[in-house]
């Protein structure tokens, strides 16, 4: 008798132990069938498992072969979303490319490239910080200058503000008719939560060294000595920005351009009109007038653009990513100034603000 009351709690032990097995094998199929329906969405899904060059250096893709005995070049380079001297913040992704650094990095490799004749620039761009969108209007002009090769400005959805600046450096700006562009002007940002602060009971002990040591900071009002110095500071980036327009677009004396840069934008037509861009036309058009402003007319050229490896460029409109994508869980885009609380002088169209 107590052999078999053996028996029977091993045989129990045994299948308990089992049922457990069974539940634990249950629930990772059922969290791995979670996973991909989470991961594959709507439709199907692939995965590609490839090694990554360990080298970032930029290459070269071909995007258009106009014939089979192309020899010489257009470089497309790309100018896409908000213009800052630093690394793009991503949520729950690395950093992408700082936009400065990578504009210069293409236009470098387009001068030392011999086969390389001319740049199309395709901007696509609200603009940016002050300084990010004077930085790349000078290395445009130096590369214009040092090379000798000619440049294109494409606009595409928008070219406004710091876009617009941008394109200024070029020797012909192309517009798409339905490109928004303009915004000619300076805004600066500068939240203040001071008054909340009051409704929280919460303080802010500051120890200066001037009256001006904390202008612009969000803990206090602004005064009118504050608004003095903000606003003559705006006023010379104005100016300079005028400056550069003036240069570009000889047909407009300063008297009527003071009267178009009143911070609206403009509709392409519009634009040529008042003689803010050269032409109305298309991407192809714009690699067309590159391809005459460098004496190629008549032979069959490859169009080329840079970019880091493992990215796919299907054509003249793709995006150059600064990183390979991401799987994001939340996809939250916060306005520039929260991102950074102190204030900032922008060449930026931004009427959602």
């Amino acid at each position: 008798m107590a052999g078999r009351k053996l028996n029977t709690k091993s045989i129990s032990v045994v299948a308990a132990r089992a049922a457990v097995c069974r539940r634990g094998r249950s629930l990772i199929v059922a969290a791995c069938a979670l996973l991909g329906a989470f991961l594959a969405g709507c439709g199907p899904t692939s995965f590609l498992v490839t090694p990554v060059p360990a080298a970032r250096d930029l290459d070269e893709h071909v995007l258009i072969r106009e014939g089979p005995w192309a020899y010489k070049k257009i470089t497309l380079i790309d100018v896409d979303g908000v213009l800052r001297n630093q690394r793009e913040q991503r949520l729950l992704a690395p950093a992408g490319e700082n936009p400065v650094s990578l504009f210069k990095e293409k236009l470098d490799k387009a001068a030392a490239d011999k086969r390389v004749k001319a740049v199309v620039v395709r901007i696509n761009s609200p603009g940016g910080t002050v300084t990010a969108s004077d930085l790349m209007y000078t290395e445009l002009r130096r590369f214009r200058e040092k090379s000798h090769k000619p440049a294109i400005a494409s606009l595409l959805d928008v070219g406004t503000s710091g876009g617009y600046y941008l394109a200024c450096a070029a020797d012909k700006i192309y517009a798409h008719p339905t490109t928004v562009t303009g915004s000619i002007g300076v805004i600066m940002i500068a939240p203040e939560v001071s008054g909340t602060m009051q409704k929280l009971g919460i303080r802010t002990n500051v120890f200066k060294s001037g009256a001006l040591k904390d202008a612009g900071s969000p803990f206090r009002e602004m005064n009118e000595r504050d608004r003095e110095v903000f606003q003559d500071i705006i006023d010379r980036m104005y100016a300079r920005f005028l400056d550069v327009v003036t240069e570009s677009r000889s047909g407009i004396d300063k008297d009527r351009l003071g009267a178009l840069a009143d911070g609206r934008v403009y509709l392409a037509p519009q634009a040529k009109e008042h003689g803010l861009v050269d032409e109305l036309g298309t991407l192809h058009d714009a690699i067309a007038a590159a391809k005459t402003a460098a004496g190629l007319s008549a032979q069959d050229v490859l169009v080329v653009q840079y970019a880091r490896p493992l990215g796919h460029r299907a054509n003249v409109y793709a995006y150059t990513p600064g990183s390979p994508a991401q799987v994001n869980l939340v996809n939250l885009q916060l306005p520039e100034w929260l991102n950074s609380p102190s204030p900032q002088f922008l060449y930026l169209w931004a009427p959602g603000w």
